[in-house]
């Protein structure tokens, strides 16, 4: 297994009962002794963008539910550097953030392209060590993020994909039911 750091996903194990993060991949944008933090890259939110931003009527743009903290706050990952100033790079060629106003003229101006952008509302926090007892106890699989992965056209095929990227036995858990004493 990887280590927890910025750039890795976290598979959720097949068995994990957290409603919150019941077979979800997470994107792993920070992870310091302090904390962590990242992005659940495969469970849509209820709304689209325009529903949540006005401005951007018409722009029926997925939004994916982040995580369970501070859900009153929208955040984005992009693969245009060069047209979205001051985003935080996670892998080769994904940034998390940026200046949001230059991304709402690009949107509405039709100068980028919506299937390399992503937004989330809320996202995954761990406190001071949390993230790490949770790898202890084997809740977390862990795999390099890929561009392929995050932005992902199936947001259904994400954590059977993610498994399959981990290779190996892993390949074996995409057909495990949710509970085991269903097997």
């Amino acid at each position: 297994m990887i280590e927890p750091a910025r750039g890795i996903l976290l598979i959720a194990d097949p068995f994990l009962k957290d409603p919150n993060f019941l077979r979800t991949v997470v994107l792993l944008c920070e992870h310091q002794p302090e904390g962590s933090f990242g992005f659940v890259i495969n469970r849509p939110f209820e709304s689209t963008l325009d529903e949540l931003i006005p401005e951007l009527e018409g722009h029926k743009l997925p939004v994916f539910d982040g995580g369970p903290v501070q859900r009153d706050s929208l955040h984005f990952l992009h693969q245009s550097p060069g047209l979205i100033p001051g985003g935080q790079e996670l892998i080769k060629g994904v940034y998390w953030g940026g200046d949001f106003e230059t991304l709402v003229s690009l949107l509405r101006e039709g100068k980028i392209s919506p299937d390399k952008i992503r937004f989330f509302i809320g996202y995954s926090g761990w406190g001071e060590g949390q993230l790490n007892t949770e790898m202890a106890e084997k809740t977390w699989l862990t795999v390099t993020a890929n561009r392929k992965l995050i932005f992902h056209q199936d947001h259904q095929a994400i954590w059977k994909d993610s498994l399959r990227h981990l290779g190996g036995d892993y390949e074996m858990m995409i057909n495990f039911p949710l509970d085991p004493q269903f097997n």
